[in-house]
């Protein structure tokens, strides 16, 4: 077997939890092979470049091999290779995070209730 569907390949690298949901992404265009936008029939065989979208630096692996059956983890890494603009990319963009964090991750307890408002009135002299 040298050639599978795009969808198979992807549940069966466990970047999806079903084939479903890998078609699904596939059809919002989130998954490119070669740099063109593809379908979840599209066959890949080792040496395609698959660029999925699931987080935001964009994730890009080269097909090693090809498999019909979804293993554990371990063999399923041994499936692609992600390449190395992919992996600076991903550094750079977790540097980001943790030098500019998101700001509203900052509110743990989130909206104020009711007798926080009444407080924070009270601290600033209202009412």
């Amino acid at each position: 077997m040298d050639k599978i569907r795009l969808d198979k390949w992807l549940w069966a690298a466990r970047f999806y939890k079903t084939r479903s949901l890998a078609s699904e992404e596939i059809g919002k265009g989130r998954v490119f092979v070669n740099g063109q936008p593809a379908k979840p029939a599209r066959e890949v065989g080792a040496g395609d470049v698959i660029a999925v979208r699931k987080e935001d630096p964009a994730v890009q692996v080269r097909v090693v091999a090809v498999s019909g059956v979804r293993g554990p983890a371990p063999v399923a890494r041994q499936l692609y290779e992600e390449t190395p603009e992919s992996v600076a990319a991903r550094e750079r963009a977790a540097e980001m995070r943790r030098l500019a964090p998101e700001p509203a991750l900052g509110i743990e307890a989130g909206r104020p209730t009711k007798r926080d408002r009444r407080l924070i009135d009270q601290m600033r002299g209202k009412s």
